[in-house]
């Protein structure tokens, strides 16, 4: 599992620390004076961050329009927004928001050149066009730790119901020009979000650093991201809202960095079998994807630690979920089969802890787990550690309902 030999994806150049959403005008001035800024209805658009901004922009003399996503990003969603701003002369375009906010700017930024529908360029269901830009300048400003799409070149869009999707646009020229990573916009995000986002961050952490294709670069990073959420998500979770204690104001850099850092690693070594089912359960069901993440976590790692020890027991994959109980612990005194008992433990704890509920919540039955099995992501279970079965791919829906 460990390549000695590997390449490094593109990434976007980092600005990491509080107060660093004040510098965004001088960026968005660098690619021009015509901006399209993205953003959800609530949170950032009706803060005191947003009313700054636009002030700054306006004393730069930077036009500026704007965008408003709800709910996961659709390509009927994208394509209209293209169409509405395609002849607006934008230069550079914005993303303030989520991880949903952040793939809808992404696909529209790489679109706003042309025209084009993203139908043109969506894996798996679309026209098979072969994507060559250009695309606009891109900004990300993630406002939630979780989802790591800052660091990516993939716009993920979805067509929920029962006949529904959820497939990639992606292209290294949709990789943001920058990721503005500030910490202080975590300070209103609702319990629930921090819930969902921060095991998706876990989760894109712990299966990156399980990847077939991990490597040095990639572990070091995944193993420092995975020690901060270790010290800072449940003492986020738990803290009172708003609060601008120092000790909370910590946890939420720590989990801006580990969001940050999941997605880096992930761009880099790819995912594992809970993103791979969280794919079909986000198209066929209402269901969050940190929280279809979150929830899933504790099962699918003892699927893959139980079938690793009956068909791999040399797989390094074992030792690698060792480290990461010991990580999570912080007990380094523990042989693997203990640590493998507590990294278990752990996880369906803080799943209970921070109220993930059951995919059953969501409407998912056992009538539902073959035609999820069937639709599970082929691209993430590449690299998972192990190559489950079809039994264990079911017993991996059934065990959370």
């Amino acid at each position: 599992m460990l390549n000695s030999s590997f390449s490094l994806s593109l990434l976007p150049r980092i600005k990491f620390g509080s107060g660093k959403i004040k510098q965004l005008p001088q960026m968005i001035q660098s690619y021009g004076q015509r901006v399209l800024l993205i953003t959800g209805a609530q949170s950032f658009y009706q803060s005191h961050a947003w009313n700054n901004l636009i002030r700054q922009l306006g004393q730069q003399d930077i036009q500026w329009f704007h965008s408003i996503i709800t709910g996961e990003p659709s390509p009927d969603a994208v394509d209209q927004t293209v169409q509405e701003f395609s002849k607006r002369g934008i230069q550079c375009v914005v993303a303030i928001g989520g991880g949903s906010a952040l793939d809808y700017a992404k696909a529209i930024s790489g679109l706003l050149p042309s025209g084009d529908s993203v139908m043109n360029y969506l894996e798996g269901v679309g026209a098979g066009k072969t994507y060559t830009g250009p695309a606009l300048p891109f900004i990300a400003v993630p406002t939630t730790a979780g989802t790591g799409s800052e660091a990516t070149k993939n716009s993920v869009l979805s067509h929920i119901g029962h006949s529904g999707y959820k497939k990639s646009f992606r292209d290294e020229q949709l990789i943001p020009q920058y990721a503005v990573i500030d910490p202080d916009l975590l300070q209103s995000c609702p319990k629930a979000l921090i819930a969902a986002n921060g095991m998706d961050a876990l989760t894109q952490l712990i299966e990156s650093y399980l990847s077939t294709k991990a490597n040095p670069f990639t572990d070091a990073l995944a193993l420092s991201g995975i020690e901060c959420i270790r010290d800072s998500l449940l003492l986020w979770y738990h803290s009172q809202p708003s609060s601008d204690s120092i000790m909370i104001k910590q946890a939420q850099a720590n989990m801006a960095y580990a969001a940050l850092i999941s997605g880096i690693t992930l761009a880099q070594v790819g995912l594992g079998s809970v993103h791979g089912l969280a794919s079909p359960l986000g198209a066929f069901f209402p269901i969050p994807h940190g929280v279809a993440c979150g929830t899933v976590l504790a099962v699918a790692t003892g699927i893959n630690i139980e079938a690793m020890q009956q068909r791999e027991p040399d797989n390094i994959g074992l030792h690698r979920y060792a480290q990461v109980g010991r990580l999570l612990t912080k007990n380094e005194t523990l042989n693997d089969t203990q640590a493998h008992e507590v990294l278990l433990s752990l996880l369906s704890d803080w799943s209970q802890q921070m109220a993930l509920e059951p995919l059953s919540a969501y409407g998912v039955s056992e009538a539902d787990i073959a035609r999820l099995v069937d639709n599970i992501s082929p691209s993430s279970m590449q690299t998972n550690p192990i190559i489950l079965t079809q039994k264990e791919k079911e017993q991996l829906v059934r065990s959370r309902l």
